[in-house]
């Protein structure tokens, strides 16, 4: 099927996981390009921040997206708020566990579940009645590259992040013939707060690090300012993508996908040993030329 072209920039838009992370750069471009943004997310303080930050008209709504019965009234709130049809929902909240399957906590993956994956299908459910009266408008949904490889003590993520992308092209089928579309976005690694608010008990991989050196482990390899993010996400839902790949790392993925369905993660550990290896290597190369300038210069 041909590209159906989408006009989201000045027109109304939802944005879920706003506080933080690529929502909060979804929200600043929006509100730049001149559209009322309605922003939702449970972290208040992030909202506040989030909402400071706008140029432009906004709703904001402090929210639960696991409980389908408080995203079913900020939906009616946004009905009564919209002045023009609504163009696009973005359902981008999101959290993470990491732990692996033997020693994981029930209660953990099931909180994560009911946000990453049941916050998708209750956004979804709640704004897509809106949408379908107008016949038109976009429902965006964030899943990950973890929804196109499983990686080691991320199952809990992954299973939602492939929830995501199966509800989505599920929905996109459905949707056939209408003037409402269903886009699946995989970010890649992107600079935001994710694994420092992520759910770990210990380190999965016996190595006995911290939650917080885990976390800059992740975040020294992510490639992708969330900035960078919403720009790639807006452009291609405007280009009217029905799967938007975010970063370089996320086309590495989905070739890995193609190319070594079975052998993958061989390649990304050997991957990621080159680069963290760069990355411990880059202090002590920048000593080296210092200490040489200043040699030279002593001389």
């Amino acid at each position: 099927m041909p590209r159906q072209r989408r006009t989201i920039n000045g027109r109304p838009v939802v944005i879920t996981g706003a506080a933080s992370g690529i929502g909060r750069g979804l929200a600043q471009r929006l509100s730049r390009s001149g559209s009322p943004v309605a922003i939702a997310d449970i972290d208040q303080n992030g909202l506040k921040e989030t909402a400071r930050s706008l140029p432009g008209p906004a709703l904001t709504r402090v929210l639960d997206v696991a409980d389908p019965g408080d995203v079913l009234r900020f939906a009616a709130e946004v009905r009564e708020w919209l002045t023009a049809p609504l163009a696009a929902v973005f359902n981008n909240a999101g959290v993470a566990v990491t732990s692996s399957v033997l020693g994981a906590d029930p209660n953990d993956d099931e909180w994560l579940r009911r946000i990453n994956f049941g916050g998708v299908v209750n956004g979804t459910r709640a704004f897509l009645p809106i949408l379908t009266e107008q016949d038109e408008g976009v429902i965006v949904n964030t899943s990950s590259v973890f929804g196109l490889l499983g990686m080691p003590y991320q199952s809990a993520y992954c299973a939602s992040k492939f929830a995501v992308r199966g509800f989505t092209e599920a929905l996109r089928q459905e949707l056939r013939g209408t003037g409402v579309s269903a886009v699946t976005v995989h970010p890649g690694g992107i600079r935001t707060n994710i694994a420092r608010n992520a759910r770990i008990r210990s380190d999965p991989a016996g190595r006995g690090r911290s939650h917080d050196q885990m976390a800059a482990e992740f975040e020294a390899i992510t490639m992708t300012s969330p900035e960078k993010a919403a720009e790639i996400i807006c452009r291609g839902v405007e280009r009217g993508k029905a799967r938007i790949l975010v970063g370089p790392d996320a086309y590495a993925f989905d070739a890995l996908a193609r190319l070594a369905p079975v052998h993958y993660f061989d390649i990304i550990a050997q991957a990621e040993k080159r680069l963290r290896s760069r990355q411990a290597g880059a202090p002590q190369e920048r000593a080296r030329q210092a200490a040489a300038q200043d040699a030279a210069v002593q001389r």
